[in-house]
């Protein structure tokens, strides 16, 4: 085959997977199953399965496969980054044009047994500030705006409750006002909407700071006397919904401030299909669930609270934007019978669903940016152009360069997913 042809076609991945210790165990993890047939490896019934990496950033890059027959690879594997760098008209003309000779783009599936930190992505400006001080925490220089589109129901925290509903919070958690004192409390519960966003903001900014930044020996005693409290209260009444959350993250991060925290921030549950939006320097955690992810190809993670590992308070209490209210959530738009697109405000990417009923047929036509496919179900036939063709399957990846038309048609239910740049972009 022509080179430049070859250049063209679609590109089988061999994916990374993360172990961290909030994946689902074994063979409970679509994550695990999925990489297991994606990289031919066992799974280990006794290990987490947290995230697949379906991209170019070097914390978990995807290599291609180039002895297509055996679906594996040859002795020496090509990373993904180092292809594209050596083939850059696969990205298309614009995105070279905007981000260079790499994908912009990293693609996930994550499988969330127990609350991830809680944590904030840094603005540009920012990203390479902390890259720069602190290479070995805060590895690349890119902000990381993001998206997860649920497979399961999920659920998550995210930006700061509405002033009504922090009022609630404030009068109803004495164990708060306790820590932080009554004196920015009694603030926010005399201001109102006329007073201004700046002057709320500065009080929420205030007494959030002051909880993060608590001692160890306070935030225990204060877990504490609500853990019990709201374990008497429960013999009474019903408790709340985040009150039931609260006593879940205790169990699985005792004596942990994001405990307390959680209470300032919107508790979100998605059904499969919804997806949410994160931009910079907007507070969040996922507390469990399966669901597809896209972001910016960025691993920067500011934490601080339900984690082990590195917490940086000072930073994350400083960057956020303390937005408050509910987050939008996104329901997608159909493009046709079997596909729906998520189109968050951020140029990096967008996420399409395909669900491809046996002996359906769909045409993924040409678009001047690059994408990556994930077949996440079911089995069938690619189509390349109008001849070419392959047989496709669960646990299959795709990198398809720009320009490049692409179909399927499914011998059994097909579930596909497909990150590209955002075609408002173009």
């Amino acid at each position: 085959m022509d080179e430049s042809l070859k250049k063209k076609k679609p590109q089988r991945l061999r994916c990374s997977v993360q172990n961290y210790d909030w994946g689902k165990l074994g063979e409970e993890s679509q994550v695990s199953r999925l990489f297991s047939i994606n990289s031919g490896l066992d799974i280990e019934v006794d290990k987490p399965y947290a995230e697949l990496w379906m991209g170019t950033h070097e914390s978990g890059p995807s290599f291609v496969v180039q002895n297509e027959e055996h679906r594996g690879f040859d002795s020496e594997p090509v990373s993904l980054k180092s292809w594209i760098s050596e083939n850059p008209s696969v990205l298309g003309e614009k995105v070279v044009e905007k981000w260079g000779t790499d994908l912009p783009f990293l693609f996930k599936v994550l499988s969330v047994a127990k609350a991830l930190s809680i944590q904030a992505h840094p603005e540009k400006e920012l990203a390479r500030a902390l890259h720069k001080s602190q290479p070995t925490v805060y590895k690349d220089d890119n902000h990381k705006p993001e998206m997860a589109l649920a497979l399961t129901e999920f659920e998550a925290l995210c930006g700061f409750v509405s002033l009504e509903e922090l009022k609630g919070v404030l009068c109803s958690v004495p164990e708060i006002i306790e820590l932080v004192g009554s004196a920015d409390a009694d603030q926010i519960l005399h201001v109102n909407e006329e007073d201004g966003k700046e002057k709320v903001r500065t009080l929420l900014q205030s007494i959030f700071t002051q909880l993060m930044a608590a001692s160890k020996d306070a935030i225990s005693k204060m877990v504490s006397n609500l853990k019990s409290r709201l374990n008497m209260e429960n013999k009474v009444r019903q408790l709340t919904d985040k009150e039931q959350l609260v006593l879940r993250l205790e169990k699985q991060y005792p004596a942990d401030v994001g405990i307390i925290s959680a209470f300032f921030l919107n508790y979100v549950k998605l059904n499969p299909g919804e997806a949410l939006y994160l931009g910079a320097n907007e507070p969040h955690a996922y507390i469990c669930g399966e669901c597809i992810e896209c972001m910016a190809t960025s691993d920067n993670v500011v934490r601080a609270g339900l984690t082990s590992k590195l917490r940086d308070v000072q930073t994350l209490c400083s960057m956020l934007t303390y937005r408050q209210g509910f987050p939008e959530i996104l329901r997608g738009v159909a493009l046709n019978p079997y596909t729906t697109r998520y189109l968050p405000p951020f140029d990096e990417f967008e996420v399409d669903r395909c669900i491809l009923p046996q002996d359906a047929s769909l045409v993924f036509p040409t678009i001047p940016g690059p994408s990556v496919f994930l077949v996440t179900a079911g089995e069938g036939m690619m189509f390349i152009g109008s001849s070419e063709e392959d047989v496709i399957l669960e646990g299959d990846v795709l990198f398809v360069p720009a320009d490049t038309e692409l179909s399927f048609r499914a011998t059994s239910e097909m579930q596909l997913y497909r990150a590209g740049v955002n075609s408002r972009f173009f």
